[in-house]
């Protein structure tokens, strides 16, 4: 049985993890290096790092610091953040990341998505999404980017439509409405994304408990980031996955 993901999402700024509400209004954290170690040894099925200044500060990714989270994490690292070419994606995926995730850069260049694709496999291609609600859009859901802070002129759906063809492995789906909140995910949007895409689904933003988790994973989702539950302390990992399992949700565990 397809097995669902349960991914913490470390959301970097200065070198430090941080954690805000509708992409604003972040406190910092720690160290991302042992809190991925943690994460990872408490049944983590993924570990996402997001640095979340690096576009609009038009930096590329940290090299040295992936190295350092990557030397302490034995399941899968995507990295998002500051990649605008193919010698950045690669970069990111032999400092020991698994994934690159391509949000700003995408839709300016679409073709960077193939590339990477075929160098290093679909598998290792998200195609990362920061979407909040705008009436104004035909499908109701406008594309942001540069973390959120800047609108575009596209439609979320129809630029993943478009963008699928690329050689996108899967999708991550970041609610800007919801973040942070821990009042559920947006399920309308997950559904509206489903039924588009035959990728993977990873939805981000807006959990608040494990039925926000169960769902999610039964509208359609294959993972899920959590940022505020792990963070926060309100359920551990090994806890979040165990209820999941007496739920009836597919999910490893050493149970």
């Amino acid at each position: 049985m397809h097995k669902k993901r349960i991914i913490p999402c470390l959301d970097i700024r200065d070198g430090k993890v941080t954690k805000g509400i509708e992409f604003k209004n972040n406190v910092d954290l720690g160290d991302p290096a042992p809190l991925a170690a943690r994460y990872a040894a408490e049944g983590a099925d993924e570990i996402v790092v997001y640095d979340i200044t690096a576009s609009v500060e038009k930096r590329p990714p940290d090299a040295a610091a992936i190295e350092r989270i990557a030397q302490g994490v034995f399941v899968p690292i995507t990295i998002g953040g500051g990649i605008t070419s193919f010698a950045d994606a690669a970069q990111c995926i032999h400092s020991g990341a698994e994934k690159v995730s391509l949000n700003s850069i995408a839709p300016r260049k679409p073709e960077l998505l193939t590339e990477i694709s075929r160098h290093f496999g679909v598998q290792a291609v998200v195609l990362s999404v920061d979407v909040a609600r705008d009436a104004s859009a035909p499908s109701g859901y406008r594309l942001f980017t540069h973390g959120g802070r800047v609108a575009t002129e596209l439609d979320a759906l129809e630029w993943i439509a478009r963008a699928l063809p690329y050689g996108v492995g899967e999708i991550c789906i970041n609610s800007i409405d919801e973040d942070g909140k821990r009042q559920g995910y947006d399920l309308k949007l997950l559904a509206a994304v489903r039924s588009i895409a035959r990728v993977p689904l990873i939805i981000s933003g807006g959990a608040g408990s494990v039925d926000h988790m169960v769902e999610a994973f039964r509208a359609g989702a294959d993972g899920a980031l959590t940022a505020s539950i792990v963070h926060l302390g309100v359920g551990s990992l090994p806890e979040i996955k165990r209820i999941l399992h007496e739920k009836g949700v597919a999910v490893r565990t050493s149970l």
